[in-house]
């Protein structure tokens, strides 16, 4: 009787200990999960895309009253370029500099076509000026950085949006900076529902620098669309409507 209780204490024991590894492991993947499909730039509740009106026409939308959330110490920063790391998917996340004169390339664009981020279909359509509706799109334009075969600062993008609201902010900051010499701060993060490969839209903050929110101050979503056509962001795929 004794060596069948020890024998059954020992299996209680294997047992319990046995649920507890695996309850530990399910909880570290669900936090590795959630640490890598979040923003890398912590957001407000209200800049969730659950919070965010669907798309209704308009190219963008503005957030937080049109502020940027840019610290002091961000102000304060030498002219720098931080692109985050890929996370598990492949996908990329959040870019941010200081550009100014000195970040401007000073040379022509060079190749970029052996890029392809998360989503990327070769695909066209009649109904799409230039016919193709996926572009790479530069998280910060080429225009303000040089940066350009990144794939770290490079994702998917309808050319609706790569050469519509997306181009008209760049360029507004870029000739900010061509008339003053000044700097300004640039923040994009694209923003994916859950584990789909094509970002819904991306956010783009800026400030100019010297007047610290002066002439140049947004903060707004810019949404991944293409009007006439249908896309599924899980992976790209894509129909006219």
């Amino acid at each position: 009787m004794a060596r069948r209780s020890k024998k059954t204490q020992k299996r209680n024991i294997f047992i319990t200990t046995l649920t507890i590894i695996i309850i530990l492991c399910i909880a570290y993947q669900n936090e590795i999960k959630t640490f890598m499909t979040e923003p890398l730039i912590k957001q407000k509740e209200t800049y969730k895309l659950e919070n965010l009106p669907e798309y209704s026409g308009n190219a963008y939308i503005q957030i937080n009253d049109n502020k940027p959330n840019f610290t002091d110490d961000d102000y304060t920063k030498e002219t720098f370029e931080s692109y985050s790391d890929l996370d598990y998917l492949k996908r990329a996340r959040t870019a941010f500099a200081k550009v100014g004169k000195e970040t401007m390339p000073k040379e022509k664009r060079g190749s970029i076509g052996m890029i392809k981020p998360t989503g990327w279909h070769t695909i066209k359509y009649d109904i799409v000026n230039g016919k193709y509706l996926y572009n790479r799109c530069h998280l910060i334009g080429y225009q303000l950085t040089g940066e350009n075969a990144n794939e770290k600062n490079l994702i998917t993008c309808t050319r609706q949006m790569n050469t519509g609201a997306m181009l008209d902010f760049e360029n507004e900051v870029a000739n900010y900076i061509d008339k003053t010499n000044n700097h300004v701060l640039y923040r994009v993060t694209p923003i994916y529902e859950n584990n789909n490969l094509l970002a819904s839209g991306v956010q783009i903050e800026a400030s100019s620098v010297e007047d610290k929110c002066g002439e140049i101050c947004f903060n707004v979503y810019i949404y991944n669309v293409q009007d006439g056509i249908t896309i599924d962001y899980t992976n790209g795929d894509s129909h006219l409507s």
